[in-house]
């Protein structure tokens, strides 16, 4: 079962395409080929009623990668800082450690406040990165390889809730007040 169905006309119109194809990721590589395929297929909206997905945005345009992206994983990077020095240990489990959360890069977010975060560096042959899941920025959860197995993982663990909600609402692009 796929983990999603797109939308029959997504938003697609304040994407930008190009950087889709041509972004280097800080480790080295491209954009995985399941986000990629993701954003094509399902443009800009809310999957299962809750995530945001970012993808590249053209100028202009907020929700998107980098920009919001990179806000995010600043967000999450001194969340994880703070816990380090402060000996909170549970921030990192039950699957992860230290060393990992450094590693980290956010790619979407929650309406509760949790993040899918790629783990760069681990990329498997297919150019697939690890995904994982930090829920309230309180824990580290392994979802898997690749942004299909990590959208199946979200919506088995939400179950009857995913199956109520949206499988993807097309939200419209917000253009930034350039003038101010």
């Amino acid at each position: 079962m796929t983990p999603f169905t797109p939308p029959a006309a997504p938003t697609l119109d304040h994407l930008d395409l190009d950087a889709l194809e041509q972004t280097v990721l800080p480790d080295g590589g491209p954009f995985p080929p399941s986000y990629r395929a993701f954003v094509r297929a399902a443009g800009w909206g809310r999957l299962y009623g809750l995530w945001l997905v970012y993808p590249p945005v053209l100028a202009g345009y907020a929700d998107g990668w980098p920009g919001r992206t990179a806000r995010l994983t600043e967000r999450f990077r001194a969340a994880y800082a703070d816990g380090r020095t402060e000996e909170f240990d549970w921030m990192v489990e039950p699957d992860g450690d230290w060393p990992l959360a450094e590693r980290l890069q956010v790619f979407a977010w929650s309406e509760n406040g949790d993040a899918l975060l790629w783990e760069l560096g681990s990329r498997d042959a297919h150019d697939e990165l690890v995904i994982w899941e930090s829920r309230g920025l309180n824990s580290l959860h392994r979802l898997g390889v690749g942004l299909h197995a990590a959208l199946a993982a979200l919506r088995e663990r939400e179950g009857a809730l995913a199956a109520e909600r949206p499988e993807l609402e097309p939200l419209p692009g917000f253009r930034l007040d350039l003038a101010r």
